[in-house]
Formats: C-alpha cells, sequence, structure tokens
C-alpha cells in the first residue's frame, strides 16, 4: 500500500476515532463510546511513524470531536468556532506529537492521558477565560464513573477516562511495557473508581425547601437585539399564574430564568410591581434574572431576590461572561476588520461577589448557592457557593439563543456535575429548556422540553458538609497531572542519555 493511501487510512480511523469519543456527549450522550474513540486513538499514537504523522493523527482526531461537540459555538460566532476547533484540535496535535517516542515508549501508556490532559486543562481556562465543554467529564456523567467527581472535579474525571481508553488500546507487537507498571496503573484507576464511592458526599440537615422553577417557553434561535423584552416576561407572569400555593405545602422560593426582565432600572419598573404583587399573592420569596442598564457601552446581569412584600433584598451579579455573547472582546480591532460587533452592542460588567444568595425565610433566612448560565461549566463557580454555605445551587440560565440542543444538553450534564461535586442539589431553568431538578447523585428530575411553557416543582434537601472536591479544588489536580508530565519527560531523557553513553 503507498504511503499516502496509508495516510489517508490513518487520519480517517483518527477521525472516527474523534467521532465517537463526541458521540459520548451529550446531546447523544453514548457515554461508552468515548472508550472505544480513546483506545482507537491511542493505537493511533502509536504506530505513527513520523512527527507529521503524529501531529496530524491528534489533529484530525481533535477535529472529529470538537466540530459535533462545539456545534453550539456557530450561533455564537461562526468564524469563532471555526477557529476554536482548529486551535484545540492543533493543541491535541502538539500533544500527540510531544508523548509519542519510537526509541522510549514505556511510560507512554500513562504520559499519553496526562499530555492530552494538560491540553484540556488549558482549554478550560484560554481564550477569553476558556471553554470548558465537550469534557470527557461531561460524556461520562452518565456513566459509571461519575462519582469521582466528588473527589477531584471534571479533571480527574476526565483524565481517569482517558487513562482507562488508553490500557484498552491495541498495541503493536514492537511496544513492550512493564508489565508490573500496566498492572500499577490499572490499580490506580480501580482505586480511584472504587473510593470515590466511599468518598463524603454531604448529607442532609433534615430540612428542605419547596423550590418552583418557571419555565415560559417560547422560540428558540432568538437573539436579544431582535426580541421584544416585553414578550418573554409576559410569558413568565402567564406561567406564573397558573401556580396556587397550598397552606399545607407552602412555597419556599420561585425562580425564574436568566435575564427574562431587560430594564432600565428593575427597582422602579413595572415588572418589579409585576413580580412583587406574585410574589405577595404565592406568599413566597422570587429569584428573577434581570438585566439592567448601566450607560450606552454596558449593561448588568443579575439574579435578584424579591421578597414577599415586593423589595428587592439580595443580588448576585454574573462574574464570568460569555464571551462574544455578553461581551465582545478586542471589540475596536474586530471592528477594523468589519466583523459583526453590533450583534452584542454592549458589554456586561462582570460582577465580583462570592456565589451566593440569602433568601428570606420566616425564621431569617437559608443561604443558598447561585451560577447565572455560563457559569454553570466552571466548577469554581458552584465551589465557592458551597463553600460559603449554600444548601442548594439554582443555575438560572437562558439558551434561546441557540438552536439545537447541543448546549443546553451539556448544560443538563454540567448541573449534574456539578451537583455531584458539590453534593448539593442543583435547580437548574430555564425560559426555553431545557429546565430540572438535579439531586446530589446526578439524577435528572423532571426536565422540561424545549420551547415549552411549564412549572416544576420539588421539595429540595438542604444539605451540608463538604467533599473532596468542595474541600480542595481543581488546583491540586493541576499541579499533580503538571508534575507526573515533568517528571516523565525528565525521566525520559534521563533513558535516552544513558541510551547514547
Amino acid at each position: 500500500m503507498s504511503s499516502k493511501n496509508s495516510n489517508r487510512r490513518r487520519f480517517a480511523r483518527a477521525l472516527i476515532a474523534g467521532l465517537l469519543v463526541a458521540s459520548s456527549m451529550p446531546p447523544w450522550g453514548w457515554w461508552p463510546l468515548a472508550f472505544v474513540g480513546l483506545a482507537m486513538f491511542t493505537s493511533l499514537e502509536l504506530t505513527a511513524s513520523s512527527a507529521r504523522q503524529r501531529f496530524m493523527t491528534g489533529f484530525v482526531f481533535g477535529l472529529g470531536w470538537f466540530f459535533p461537540a462545539l456545534a453550539w459555538m456557530w450561533f455564537l460566532t461562526a468564524p469563532g468556532y471555526i477557529v476554536g476547533v482548529a486551535m484545540y484540535a492543533s493543541l491535541h496535535g502538539l500533544a500527540s506529537l510531544v508523548v509519542v517516542r519510537k526509541d522510549d515508549n514505556r511510560s507512554f501508556l500513562f504520559m499519553s492521558p496526562v499530555a492530552h490532559m494538560l491540553i484540556e486543562v488549558l482549554r478550560m481556562c484560554l481564550p477569553f477565560g476558556g471553554v470548558p465543554l465537550a469534557t470527557l467529564g461531561i460524556a461520562q456523567v452518565g456513566g459509571p464513573l461519575h462519582h469521582v467527581a466528588s473527589i477531584g472535579g471534571v479533571i480527574l474525571l476526565s483524565w481517569l477516562t482517558w487513562q482507562v481508553g488508553a490500557l484498552l488500546a491495541k498495541r503493536p507487537h514492537d511496544f513492550s511495557v512493564d508489565q508490573q507498571h500496566r498492572r500499577l496503573l490499572w490499580s490506580l484507576c480501580l482505586l480511584i473508581f472504587v473510593g470515590s464511592y466511599f468518598a463524603p458526599r454531604g448529607s442532609n440537615t433534615g430540612r428542605d425547601f419547596h423550590v418552583v422553577a418557571v419555565q415560559g417557553g417560547g422560540p428558540q434561535g432568538t437573539r436579544a437585539v431582535d426580541t421584544d423584552p416585553r414578550d418573554v416576561v409576559e410569558r413568565h407572569l402567564a406561567a406564573t399564574r397558573t401556580i396556587n400555593n397550598n397552606a399545607d405545602d407552602p412555597i419556599d422560593l420561585v425562580v425564574w430564568p436568566e435575564n427574562v426582565i431587560d430594564v432600565v432600572d428593575f427597582e422602579s419598573s413595572i415588572e418589579s410591581q409585576e413580580v412583587g404583587a406574585e410574589a405577595s399573592r404565592l406568599d413566597a420569596p422570587f429569584a428573577v434574572g434581570i438585566t439592567e442598564d448601566v450607560n450606552r457601552e454596558h449593561f448588568t446581569n443579575a439574579q435578584v431576590i424579591v421578597n414577599n412584600n415586593g423589595e428587592v433584598v439580595d443580588r448576585y451579579d454574573k462574574v464570568r461572561r460569555v464571551p462574544f455573547g455578553e461581551y465582545m472582546p478586542m471589540r475596536s480591532f474586530l471592528k477594523s476588520l468589519g466583523a459583526p460587533v453590533d450583534q452584542v452592542p454592549r458589554d456586561a460588567l462582570a460582577g465580583t461577589g462570592p456565589a451566593i444568595l440569602d433568601v428570606p425565610t420566616s425564621t431569617g433566612s437559608e443561604r443558598i448557592g447561585v451560577v447565572i448560565s455560563w457559569e454553570v461549566f466552571f466548577g469554581g463557580r458552584a465551589r465557592e457557593g458551597v463553600k460559603n454555605g449554600a444548601g442548594f445551587i439554582i443555575n438560572p440560565t437562558n439558551g434561546s439563543s441557540y438552536t439545537w440542543t447541543v448546549l443546553q444538553s451539556q448544560q443538563v450534564a454540567s448541573s449534574r456535575l456539578r451537583a455531584i461535586e458539590t453534593g448539593r442539589w442543583v435547580v437548574q431553568v430555564s425560559p426555553t429548556g431545557f429546565s430540572a431538578f438535579v439531586d446530589p447523585e446526578g439524577h435528572v428530575h423532571q426536565r422540561t422540553g424545549v420551547s415549552e411553557q411549564k412549572v416544576i416543582s420539588s421539595h429540595v434537601a438542604i444539605r451540608s458538609g463538604k467533599t473532596i472536591y468542595v474541600a480542595l479544588g481543581d488546583k491540586p489536580w493541576v499541579a499533580l497531572i503538571a508534575l507526573v508530565f515533568l517528571l516523565a519527560i525528565l525521566n525520559r531523557s534521563k533513558s535516552r542519555s544513558k541510551t547514547r553513553s
């Protein structure tokens, strides 16, 4: 077979391996395919015969993974989608280039997962704060490994997934590995897996909150600049007016989604009076998503607590903003290139406060965590709320700008991860879907459909205690992965020096 035909077959297989990993993620959710794809890709890495082959194998694998799994970015910024996919695929190509050495592959079985996880950590941070979607952890939230998130979050869960996939890879005949080393890796994976089922996950306090989530419904694929914001308010008022408060089972909190009210100043608006009237009728506080004008260049995105007297008693301003959605990076430069920066005419101001809200109760107040939309993809935001004493978490979001359900499905999966990581219930509520309750085991309850108008309610347990992830966060795991990779590189260099001498 010619070299050109051999390369074509190789890269076709790498593309299929990437597509298998993408298929393991929501909205498809066939989680076992991640291991098949990773095993297939690892075998291709091992048999690459040149630097170019190694890089292209990783690059094409990345294209197969990210083009479908990050397809939601097309509706945010089509050029950014293409550039982002190419960049992330190139970084995985670079990882493949670094880890494979024909003269010494003894350390490959753990170096490859570690190197690719360093790329994934980088993807969670850069550019513009990172794009922590389409991760292996999101795929495995539906599989048996999901409890690992309570120990090391999405980073440890993603590494374990990649490591198991590498160990399952078919090895060429000329590839030798120390069997003791291989058994050690399997033992480590098994230890983490079993340990995750016995790790602390928080505990119930014996108290609960009767929470009602309101999804107003409406079409998807819409942008704020093309929509009358009053329509969104009317839909949520209509849905809320169907709620009746039962004296035997009083409501403790009604949650509206992210930025369903868009006004100059909320407290002086007619919308504030309307929400206050519903809070008084139901004798329950509301958590309402609002955007307010600051000036011609800026606005705020916040979740406020309105008590049953119609007063705003607490507020959280979104800290992590969506690049190209809530603010335009490099606005002046992109405008000079003729880019459509007017699709995001103003930039959201980032909040600085902790991810918590205090909800009034008959005996005082109850602290809850809050992660607004995009923030649910970052484990640190939910972790911050729990470290500050939150008994459960709300995730008000707005996915109405996106067609299809790639982003919305991955957001539900991320809410499941945050619930497992923190040992808390998560209440996700969206104007057009998906809304749901997620328990601390990551199970989804009462998930709504796209675009439907629906009210869902549940008694959410108030929980206390810390998981290992809440106690440690991401940094120790990132440092450990980086240290292992560095030590492996140094050991390889030392071995090569001895061989030459």
